[in-house]
């Protein structure tokens, strides 16, 4: 640990068989927002891009008349794609537990290639019986408690054999979906950095007993190289950052989506309930007026997509919104974010947003050296 803190440098991040130059994740935005362009690109400056597997189809020709087989087939397209932009940079897909073809898409990823299979959304207790036996894919489940990391430790022990290669620790800040109820969303004991210190102290157990090293990414709300800085001396091994990868030129959403994070406001950041049954965070718009006044009603379920969908008692189809606002057309669709939206303030590409927060770790560990802590 020391090691990691009286550097000026910000570490590596190793996954398994998987190293980054830098520890930072890009974290996976679906519908469509992180594809093979903005996952290549932050592999290339550095650090691990990410995928994200659900409807990842939306560019096949036959995405609207066989959307899961346009999906399936894109995602393999993608990770193929992103690797060969990536300089050799590691590429991972995030998956979500909860998706109706979740077992499927795993099978997928891991016979394409991907790094690392990064999932949540639910608990991903038989990830590890979805790979090929002598896949080399890392498998990272997302957690927001100990508790939850110890169970998939316990559980993957016993029936695999194995421990995850690392934990995401997903704080209440972080964008879209959120594993948190809305009324604890602002708690302090339920904040990233309480959170992230209970995941370390419960993986403990299992690197002494088992002799391995269980990397803890931190996930939510940050946004600089200084919050980077505090959570590697904290104990982090890295962070994984979403909204802040949005506002890059190689993000593969739509320029009105990025224009959204540019005027955003922190009055525009609303918590709204989910059709698939979980609290998202989210910037106001036409859509999420018309929704609240009742307005929004699904005419047919078109993706079957999320087992925790209520179709038909749900106001509106969450896909199909999404996909709206990753092809800028706002008035159907809105945009996911994170909390700290509002500060986005440019465009820049991901090399510079990388060596922005690089530099500002290096700013922080020498103010801290300066200061004779």
């Amino acid at each position: 640990m020391t090691s990691k803190i009286n550097s000026f440098d910000p570490p590596s991040l190793k996954i398994g068989n998987v190293e980054s130059r830098y520890p930072i994740i890009q974290g996976g935005m679906g519908v469509g927002i992180s594809m093979a362009g903005l996952a290549s690109a932050v592999a290339r400056a550095g650090g691990i891009g990410v995928l994200a597997a659900v409807l990842i189809g939306i560019t096949e020709k036959d995405f609207y008349s066989d959307p899961q087989g346009a999906t399936h087939r894109a995602l393999a397209k993608q990770i193929k794609k992103a690797k060969e932009m990536s300089g050799g940079g590691p590429i991972g897909v995030n998956i979500m537990v909860a998706l109706q073809d979740y077992d499927e898409m795993v099978s997928i990823a891991a016979k394409a290639g991907a790094d690392i299979i990064i999932s949540g959304a639910g608990l991903p207790l038989k990830l590890p019986a979805m790979v090929p036996e002598d896949s080399q894919t890392a498998l990272v489940p997302i957690v927001s408690s100990g508790r939850a990391a110890q169970l998939i430790c316990r559980r993957w022990k016993e029936h695999y054999d194995r421990l995850p290669d690392a934990f995401v620790v997903e704080g209440p800040k972080a964008g879209g979906h959120l594993g948190f109820k809305a009324e604890d969303l602002d708690k302090p004991e339920f904040q990233v950095e309480n959170l992230v210190r209970d995941v370390i102290e419960a993986v403990k157990a299992f690197e002494d007993r088992y002799g391995a090293t269980i990397p803890v990414i931190a996930a939510g709300g940050i946004y600089t190289g200084e919050d980077i800085y505090r959570f590697i001396k904290m104990g982090a091994s890295g962070v994984q950052m979403g909204t802040r990868f949005v506002a890059t030129h190689e993000c593969d959403a739509s320029d009105e989506f990025k224009r959204a994070y540019l005027r955003a406001s922190k009055d525009d950041v609303l918590i709204i309930k989910s059709p698939v049954g979980m609290p998202g965070r989210a910037l106001k718009g036409p859509f999420l007026d018309k929704m609240a006044r009742g307005e929004k009603h699904p005419k047919k379920c078109v993706y079957k997509c999320i087992r925790t969908c209520r179709y038909p008692d749900t106001p509106y189809c969450i896909s199909m919104a999404l996909v709206n606002a990753q092809r800028g057309n706002l008035n159907a669709g809105f945009v996911f974010c994170g909390e700290n939206v509002w500060r986005v303030d440019k465009i820049v590409s991901v090399e510079e947003l990388v060596q922005e927060l690089v530099e500002g770790y290096r700013q922080s560990a020498r103010r801290e050296l300066a200061q004779g802590c």
